[in-house]
């Protein structure tokens, strides 16, 4: 019990920090900015993508050296992006079609 050596969490306060300015330069960009609807578009779902990478590597801890060698499970990323694009696509027929 005395081996137990208690650490602050850096990897994810930094994550959590990188989650917000990413937050906060998407909320500038769709409210404060003069750009055009196509680039406010695109550069909100580049800071998505940034974002997901971000939550991927920092908090789910995509790539651990206690998994064999940096192993990643890329079934389990397969079934999320499967998941989540029946979510995207129903959720898209129900309001289309108003079910």
């Amino acid at each position: 019990m005395s081996n137990q050596v208690k650490k602050v969490p850096t990897q994810h306060i930094v994550g959590f920090v990188l989650s917000l300015v990413l937050t906060a330069l998407a909320v500038w960009t769709a409210l404060g900015s003069d750009l055009s609807t196509a680039w406010i578009i695109t550069i909100i779902m580049l800071l998505a993508v940034i974002q997901a990478g971000i939550q991927l590597v920092m908090f789910m801890h995509i790539v651990e050296p206690e998994s064999q060698n940096g192993h990643v499970p890329w079934n389990m990323i397969f079934h999320g992006f499967v998941t989540a694009a029946i979510v995207v696509v129903g959720s898209l027929f129900v309001m289309v079609y108003g079910f």
